[in-house]
């Protein structure tokens, strides 16, 4: 019996993730913003050992055979050669050390993960054809819950801020006599994020059967933003925001309930 790709893949995947995160010391990734080789040495070596333990364990593929470990080696180069280019790329001004470049980077390492998962464990064109005929009928099923957390994360929140505005200007008319011009744009752009983590949550939540979390989202927010409470225009703008916001998030979590089990019971 061949073995499968998806193990091959999870193998080396958590391989990476474990050697790029809790195995990669401060020492070495100091070194490795050094371009000190000691640091690349140690990178690939902790990669190397890792992806191929994974590999023996959790896949039944030949892992001293010579395709995995050609597939294996040529990984763990792909990879310092991609990290020594970002090193390089930030201290030269071309990219910014940011989250974007983190994602970027882990979906670059992701994909190399793929291709080295799919050297070790080829699969004929009728494979393929299986895996894309169960995937077009995942997505199917996925996607009315795609839409919907769409449609309420983001679509909702422009409609509670256009709904809010009136009540934002009245408060900021207050606040630009006293906070400049930035913090009342840091503001702005800190209740959008709050608001988007705000309705991924609850409809999470909602989704996974647990409606007691939903109401410990709301009770989280408004610590964090009690102080700011005591103004009065601040407060009426934050609970009607914040209400639109649950609101919307519940009638689309019970879309999604309805959608996924059926009926809008919540256990």
């Amino acid at each position: 019996m061949q073995p499968g790709l998806v193990p091959v893949f999870l193998s080396l995947w958590l391989g990476h993730l474990l050697g790029d995160f809790p195995f990669q010391t401060d020492r070495i990734l100091e070194e490795k913003r050094k371009a000190s080789w000691s640091g690349y040495g140690k990178h690939g070596a902790v990669h190397y050992c890792l992806t191929l333990a994974f590999l023996l364990l959790l896949s039944e593929v030949s892992a001293f055979g010579g395709r995995a470990q050609l597939a294996l080696c040529g990984l763990v180069a792909v990879h310092l050669l991609s990290d020594y280019g970002k090193v390089v790329l930030v201290r030269r001004g071309r990219i910014l050390d940011g989250p974007w470049t983190f994602a970027v980077d882990q979906a670059w390492h992701t994909s190399t993960v793929g291709m080295a998962a799919f050297l070790i464990r080829p699969i004929g064109w009728g494979d393929l054809q299986a895996a894309l005929l169960r995937s077009q009928v995942a997505l199917g099923a996925l996607l009315p819950v795609l839409v919907v957390y769409a449609a309420v994360i983001f679509g909702g929140g422009d409609l509670v801020r256009h709904l809010t505005k009136p009540l934002l200007e009245s408060f900021q008319h207050n606040l630009a006599e006293t906070a400049p011009a930035d913090r009342i744009g840091q503001l702005r752009n800190a209740g959008m994020y709050i608001g988007w983590l705000e309705r991924f949550l609850i409809l999470t939540a909602l989704v996974l059967q647990s409606p007691a979390t939903v109401g410990l989202i709301p009770t989280a927010k408004s610590i964090v933003r009690f102080p700011e409470l005591k103004d009065l225009r601040f407060a009426e703008y934050f609970l009607i925001g914040t209400l639109l916001s649950i609101s919307l998030a519940l009638i689309g979590g019970m879309i999604l309930v309805k959608t996924i089990y059926g009926d809008l019971s919540l256990k």
